[in-house]
């Protein structure tokens, strides 16, 4: 049976590590939507490229082989060849992504790919238009929120593991950045589709998250 499930909500709310973790636990792919907008905008940061110019950024995006391939389960993401899954993770490429994502034309050109991956796999997507645009007929829908302090602290946290340096109050100021400017473009803006269930994870942990969307993908399957 072809699996599709769907995990939408703004920057921090957790869904690249729960859609990983139900991905893991239901024997399926997880496609990462976001890092291939943040490959896109770590290129074109690297290139030169002004990522508020969108007829330069679809030049670019003519000339750029973004790929996306799994090892052993795990998500690469490739730009003309080079991995750079582990160069994506910043604050600034994340800003980044938000200003190339709100282009159509980059958009379309990332959910044509996206649709591809969800067509040929059983996978779990996660991103902002996961469940309004890229699978409008997911087996199911969620959307993933929680308050923008926590959120900030998770990502803040996240960012130490890794040895960044980043101060709390300036990932928090990314994220209520980044919160403004994708519920407020004027393509596909970061909203809960109609059926999407809406799951607030403030004061769940990733483990409750992950558990209840498994609960609920199971009892839509059965009905």
């Amino acid at each position: 049976m072809h699996r599709s499930i769907a995990i939408d909500g703004p920057s921090g709310a957790g869904k690249s590590t729960v859609a990983g973790d139900l991905a893991a636990r239901e024997g399926l792919l997880h496609l990462d939507t976001g890092a291939m907008y943040r490959a896109f905008a770590w290129h074109a940061a690297r290139m030169g490229v002004d990522i508020q110019d969108e007829k330069t950024l679809m030049e670019l995006s003519a000339q750029t082989n973004l790929d996306v391939r799994f090892t052993n389960g795990i998500q690469h993401t490739l730009i003309n060849g080079q991995d750079v899954t582990e160069l994506i993770r910043t604050p600034e490429v994340s800003m980044g992504a938000s200003n190339c994502s709100k282009f159509a034309p980059i958009r379309a050109w990332m959910v044509r790919m996206q649709q591809e991956l969800a067509k040929e796999y059983s996978m779990v997507l996660d991103g902002r238009d996961i469940g309004t645009k890229v699978l409008p007929h997911a087996t199911l829908k969620i959307f993933l929120t929680a308050s923008s302090k926590v959120r900030a602290a998770r990502r803040w946290k996240e960012l130490r593991a890794k040895g960044a340096e980043a101060s709390y109050e300036d990932v928090l100021t990314d994220v209520l950045c980044r919160d403004r400017q994708d519920t407020t473009r004027a393509v596909d803006p970061l909203r809960a589709a109609e059926d999407a269930v809406t799951i607030d994870t403030t004061a769940m942990t990733q483990e409750e998250t992950v558990d209840t969307i498994q609960k609920l993908l199971h009892q839509k399957e059965e009905r």
